[in-house]
């Protein structure tokens, strides 16, 4: 059964917790949780928990379009304490369902560019090779 968006940002908000992905503001009160598509719709990215956290409202509408990992360096760049590894999780599931489930031809590519250029910013695993400690 798929769930609604409603229902969607309360499963990733289980799941991550109750801060923003980008600026790591507590989600209660005054910063009421939004649902980010870290694959954005227009780059067809689905409306799949797999695809979705709780952003606050001023980070996703300031994002906007941008690239998931484009804006985490931004929001470093800010001073924000963005949260990299559930970013990494996020797009790593992604991949995952996306391989399970199928379709999804439009996100594709841009999902498996965001992971690279994820993997180039994560510092090197045990091996010595860059980017080889991304999460299941």
């Amino acid at each position: 059964m798929a769930l609604d968006r409603a229902a969607r940002l309360l499963a990733a908000v289980e799941r991550d917790g109750p801060t923003c992905i980008w600026c790591g503001r507590e989600l209660t009160g005054q910063v009421a949780p939004s649902t980010e598509h870290v694959v954005p719709r227009v780059k067809g990215g689905p409306s799949w928990l797999e695809n979705e956290v709780a952003a606050c409202r001023r980070c996703n509408g300031e994002r906007g379009h941008t690239a998931p990992v484009e804006w985490l360096e931004e929001c470093l760049r800010r001073g924000w304490p963005a949260d990299e590894e559930r970013l990494a999780r996020v797009l790593a599931g992604l991949a995952e369902a996306i391989a399970v489930r199928g379709g999804q031809r439009r996100a594709r590519p841009y999902l498996d560019a965001q992971l690279r250029r994820l993997a180039r910013r994560r510092p090197s695993g045990p091996d010595g090779a860059a980017g080889s400690r991304v999460p299941a």
